[in-house]
């Protein structure tokens, strides 16, 4: 159906594709893998007209086209889901879905709403989502963003629908619906490009799989002739252990978190839990169950009405930088908005958190905070052709790595990771749980967020598993497996011993 030629793109101080090239079939599912910064979501940003390419061709059939327009791409039929959600957060479910495309009223420059309402609670019956179509998007969870997001792209009925780590955002329920829904689509004729980090996805869904690295095609391969270790090798160039073996703590240190009885202005309520020094403990739940909320409630950045948080022993309270100065860190469930500073350098944001400690007489020094910025860069792997790239320029997963390289340097004492994996490619993902594991040897504390069960099951000490707001259960090393955290998430202990 469609076919990129040779695609080759240039930023400043990076080549970012070099001699790209894709076959796109009708009714495939066409699986487009690689480590962060290997180029897949700038060649789609090729194909859908957002970034124009330096070199090559994009060819209809083996007929030159132009794809440089947002309408051009609409009319050929592209639609695209990005990492990095697109929609107006002020705008209702119902305008965003139809950004662009409005049905036109009787009049001229007339927006028809009830039509435009009416299709839209369509569209979102077609997914089983339970939304109001006039609901401002900004009151949406992170889940149901996406949700409206892959609404949007379904809703234009298009011949090729991209899609970017649509389920990073997903619960296993949300997922299986996308899942059925891009079946659905397969089965139409429409060529769906899916790019994921998750191989059982690929596996699942896949009919050919592309791999990129360095921004440049590694190979293509029909799904029967690939393994799981032929993809990641050929993704990372290395042999990568995806087991995250751990030492497990037989006997952590003192108590360093201590939360008794939380309520917030976000919901949370009666929400009690501990981290000790040197243990890495799991906060598990479905999504909207209060994870996210009981991170920001411990930070400060949302609102405490009653209970206590202590921090070795004494009394933490105030707002993220009286959190920051006694030393908790909080890598942000949204890196975009709440993790990074996009218009500035990474040496910037590496530096940022910890400006006191580094410049303690108050007088910035440039060279020091670009020796530490290096420094971090290379501890990292953080991909950037320089400290003074600006961050909004790096790929998801390396600006994931920027926000905790900015906390590495704090010397934060506990650590709060929310979903610090979301969007990480296997070997990045591989490294990050290594960083923690090095974090809690040296007798920090971690609580880690995770809609991922296995990576709760396998990386976490224990856990805390969160039900409507509240702590349903705790496990222990011994309790914990994928089976007793979703019985607790979904309350199924309740629901037997009631009937």
């Amino acid at each position: 159906m469609l076919e990129l030629k040779s695609i080759g793109k240039s930023f400043p101080g990076v080549q970012a594709l070099k001699d790209v090239s894709l076959e796109i079939y009708p009714g495939e599912v066409h699986m487009l893998l690689g480590e962060n910064g290997a180029g897949k979501s700038t060649l789609m940003k090729v194909l859908c007209g957002a970034y124009r390419a330096d070199k090559g061709q994009i060819l209809e059939r083996g007929r030159a086209i132009d794809l440089q327009s947002a309408s051009a791409v609409r009319s050929f039929g592209v639609a695209v889901i990005f990492q990095e959600f697109s929609l107006v957060p002020y705008l209702s479910i119902a305008q965003n879905i139809f950004l662009g495309r409005e049905p036109a009223g009787w009049f001229p420059g007339v927006v028809d709403t009830s039509r435009m309402r009416r299709e839209a609670a369509e569209v979102l019956r077609e997914l089983e989502l339970d939304l109001d179509p006039d609901a401002p998007v900004h009151t949406l969870s992170l889940a149901q963003q996406q949700m409206v997001e892959i609404a949007k792209a379904t809703s234009q009925k298009a011949r090729v629908l991209v899609m970017d780590e649509p389920t990073a955002a997903l619960s296993e329920r949300e997922t299986a619906r996308l899942f059925a829904l891009i079946r659905q689509l397969r089965a139409a004729g429409v060529a769906i490009i899916y790019i994921s980090h998750r191989m059982a996805e690929v596996f699942e869904l896949g009919d050919r799989v592309t791999v990129l690295r360095d921004g440049s095609r590694v190979s293509s391969v029909l799904r029967g002739e690939a393994t799981p270790d032929m993809l990641v090798q050929m993704m990372v160039g290395r042999t990568v252990d995806m087991t995250y073996p751990r030492n497990f703590a037989n006997q952590p240190g003192a108590v360093l978190l201590k939360v008794e009885r939380l309520a917030a202005a976000n919901g949370v309520a009666d929400v009690s839990l501990e981290v000790r020094a040197g243990e890495i403990v799991g906060l598990a739940g479905l999504a909207g169950s209060g994870r996210t909320e009981v991170a920001r409630a411990i930070f400060g950045a949302d609102r405490v009405l009653s209970g206590t948080i202590q921090l070795n022993g004494r009394l933490l309270f105030g707002g993220p930088e009286q959190a920051r100065s006694a030393g908790v860190a909080l890598i942000p469930e949204s890196r975009k908005t709440q993790g990074v500073a996009l218009a500035r350098s990474v040496s910037d944001n590496l530096n940022v958190a910890s400006l006191g400690k580094t410049f303690p007489s108050g007088i910035y020094r440039p060279n020091l905070a670009r020796e530490i910025a290096q420094q971090l860069i290379g501890r990292l792997r953080i991909a950037t052709p320089s400290p003074e790239q600006i961050v909004k320029l790096l790929s998801g997963g390396n600006q994931q790595k920027v926000v905790i390289g900015k906390w590495l340097q704090a010397d934060a004492k506990l650590f709060i990771f929310d979903e610090p994996t979301r969007g990480v490619d296997v070997g990045a993902k591989s490294e990050i749980f290594a960083l923690l594991d090095q974090l809690v040897a040296a007798g920090k504390g971690v609580l880690m967020i995770s809609s991922e069960l296995p990576e709760i099951v396998h990386v976490c000490d224990r856990a805390y598993v969160m039900r409507e707001r509240r702590v349903a259960g705790h496990l222990t090393r011994a309790e914990l497996n994928e089976q007793s955290v979703m019985r607790l998430a979904i309350g199924a202990g309740a629901m037997e011993a009631v009937q």
